[in-house]
């Protein structure tokens, strides 16, 4: 059975997902010999090309452990099935 409020919460999930990943996308920072280290491990062009690939993975990893705890969340305290 579908509960009555699960498309608003999935909309507000989806929202509060996306502003918890905008507060703490700024959170990896490397030092410059740490970049430059890595540039030349992974081939990279120049800095953006690192932090382009940096922030992918961090907003990726953020959004995957955002859904793991409010699907936890939902299935702990706003499911129906008891």
């Amino acid at each position: 059975m579908k509960h009555p409020l699960e498309s608003l919460l999935t909309a507000g999930g989806i929202l509060l997902m996306a502003l918890l990943s905008c507060l703490l996308l700024p959170a990896p920072s490397l030092g410059l010999v740490l970049a430059q280290k890595m540039m030349a491990t992974f081939h990279l062009v120049d800095l953006n090309q690192l932090y382009t690939i940096l922030f992918c993975l961090w907003f990726l990893v953020l959004g995957a452990i955002e859904f793991f705890i409010l699907r936890f969340v939902w299935r702990r305290w706003f499911s129906l099935a008891s």
